[in-house]
């Protein structure tokens, strides 16, 4: 039995699916309640899921098949159930350009397993049904900008007292050097948002939420873990369907690998890619429940563009045209997957086997999907980038909110990570020893503690984090190339400034720097976390060749894309130099001090 609602909307699909395909959302809108899933693995290496629940009234039990999708056009659920007035009831989601809108078609389809089914399975689809519409009107009027928000919702049951106590935290926030001002902002979502968005909080995604830039969103969060409004996870996301399979409260209790159930795999850490920290409400201020509204909708694995459950033997021919892109033909079931590098046009199709997915011949604007296996398999395209929304570790430890926040925040003893670019500025003062010798030891000293000051400012505006001080000299790592020479030019610039500022009578300083990117190791030193290898010595050395003034950059840095153009405004001298430690001569580009 179906029943089907249809819409047509002045808007394109690409704009409608990111919310309308949102099943975690608009099950939690609905007032549905969470659920968790028995997960059980096969002897074939599959994995049936199995839930019970409570909704309409009814005790449910049910077998949830994955889901089934293509992005930005389709997707269909079925649960089994065992127990409860349906023996079969799910979604199928239909959206269609339509000239430059869209044609948006929601179809239920339902099995009686009860009397109650058998009577009122109609009155309750059409129940559902009118639900559902509802919402989907509520979301296509906030898109066009007609709705403050996506849905109308009531207040969330909070703790006694949990407001006033949001509000402290919130004060506490914004006292904070990192908070931003956005202490109050911060507490009124956590008060009021969606469950949705709160389990996890990704600051990036906060960040769009609250039109604030990334920085100063996760600058925010930190603060307010700090503060006890949030609190931290460490997530060890599966390298399948890259759900947390593992999350600790601290940095040093992350594990070197873990088991995902759902996926049925071990998988390593990989601290580059695969280690997230995230953020939830404090219990105190916003308890969550265990589980989600909808444990796998489209939305919940964005990364998926094509997902589809074959019987065995089964064929199926689908029109999917993809971007370029990097690719993996992969199942849900452990196994062989093929990597694809799209330059766009055909796409190959897929065979699926008891082993794992081989990619064959394709054919223009369609994908075959084909199992072989002798047993049920979903089989799957993704894309093999990882989400910009997520925080991965090494974006946190070079930023110097982290950093003085959290100073206590270490690897374990004997653990390491390796991270594959970072980038280090050295810096250090020319004639240092005179200095001292020239206006004494007190007023030096004052001097260099200030001059400590303005570069961490600039480290700090610049997405980077000071790791050490040695000396008259910083150590500073920042992940993006770009930001490092940025920061560079902003701190030569600087000098004349603070020069001034302290009169031709104590003279001035030079500084020296040098920038270099390449692969690290993270290690504990001197209980922190600090950087160590060949990039390290690389970056001190090239700041060794600075005259002062004048910055010295390694061809890893020049020749980053993002780079060039900054080098294009200034005056340089390509160098090479024999450096100690090193095998061959190193070359490097001068940016040389104005006159």
């Amino acid at each position: 039995m179906r029943r089907t609602w249809t819409w047509h909307f002045d808007l394109p699909p690409d704009a409608l699916w990111p919310v309308l395909a949102d099943t975690n959302r608009f099950n939690e809108a609905m007032g549905l309640p969470t659920y968790v899933l028995d997960e059980a693995p096969q002897p074939d290496g599959t994995v049936r899921r199995f839930g019970h629940g409570k909704a309409a009234g009814f005790t449910l039990e049910w077998e949830e098949k994955p889901y089934e999708w293509i992005a930005g056009r389709h997707f269909r659920q079925t649960r089994l159930f065992s127990k409860g007035p349906f023996r079969r009831f799910g979604p199928v989601f239909d959206l269609e350009p339509e000239g430059t809108g869209s044609r948006v078609t929601y179809t239920l389809e339902w099995e009686p397993l009860t009397l109650t089914g058998r009577l009122f399975g109609a009155r309750l689809a059409a129940k559902a049904g009118e639900a559902i519409s509802k919402r989907i009107l509520q979301a296509v009027a906030f898109l066009k900008g007609e709705r403050a928000t996506v849905f109308d919702l009531p207040p969330p049951s909070l703790p006694e007292g949990a407001r006033v106590r949001a509000a402290t935290l919130a004060d506490t926030v914004d006292r904070s050097p990192y908070g931003n001002r956005l202490g109050r902002r911060l507490s009124d979502y956590v008060l009021t948002g969606m469950a949705s968005d709160l389990a996890p909080l990704r600051p990036k995604r906060l960040a769009g939420e609250l039109a604030v830039s990334e920085r100063a969103a996760i600058e925010a969060c930190l603060a307010a873990a700090k503060a006890g409004l949030l609190t931290m996870s460490w997530d060890l996301l599966c390298t399948s369907c890259r759900g947390p399979a593992a999350g600790v409260a601290s940095l040093g209790d992350l594990p070197r690998g873990a088991h995902c159930p759902s996926c049925n795999i071990d998988y390593e850490r990989d601290f580059e890619r695969n280690v997230e920290l995230a953020f939830s409400p404090s219990p105190a201020i916003r308890p969550l429940g265990q589980g989600a509204y909808c444990l796998s909708g489209p939305m919940m694995t964005p990364h998926v563009a094509v997902q589809l459950l074959l019987a065995p033997g089964e064929r199926r021919t689908v029109p999917v045209d993809l971007p370029a892109g990097p690719y993996r033909l992969r199942t849900l079931h452990p196994g062989r997957h093929t990597d694809i590098d799209h330059a766009g046009g055909v796409f190959p199709s897929l065979r699926a086997d008891a082993d794992g997915v081989t990619a064959m011949p394709g054919a223009d604007g369609t994908i075959t999907f084909a199992n072989d296996a002798p047993f049920e398999l979903a089989v799957l395209i993704e894309d093999r980038r990882w989400s910009r929304d997520a925080l991965t570790a090494p974006e946190v430890i070079t930023l110097q909110a982290f950093r003085d926040l959290f100073a206590e925040a270490a690897l374990r003893p004997g653990d390491e990570a390796a991270i594959g670019q970072v980038a280090l500025l050295f810096s250090d003062l020319r004639g240092s020893t005179a200095l001292y010798e020239r206006v004494g030891d007190s007023v030096a000293f004052n001097i260099v503690r200030d001059h400590f000051a303005f570069l961490a400012a600039i480290v700090r505006d610049h997405n980077g984090a000071v790791v050490k001080t040695i000396g008259d000299a910083i150590m500073a790592s920042f992940g993006d190339p770009a930001d490092a020479l940025r920061a560079a030019l902003a701190m030569q610039a600087r000098v004349a400034e603070f020069n001034r500022d302290r009169g031709a009578a104590v003279g001035g300083i030079v500084i020296k720097l040098g920038v270099h990117a390449g692969p690290s190791v993270i290690v504990n030193l001197n209980d922190r976390l600090d950087y160590f290898g060949s990039t390290v010595n690389m970056a001190a050395r090239l700041q060794g060749q600075s005259g002062g003034g004048d910055i010295v950059v390694s061809r890893a840095i020049a020749d980053d894309p993002a780079v060039k153009p900054l080098l294009a405004t200034q005056v340089t001298h390509e160098e090479s130099v024999a450096l100690k430690g090193f095998d061959r001569p190193v070359g490097f580009t001068r940016i040389v001090a104005p006159n």
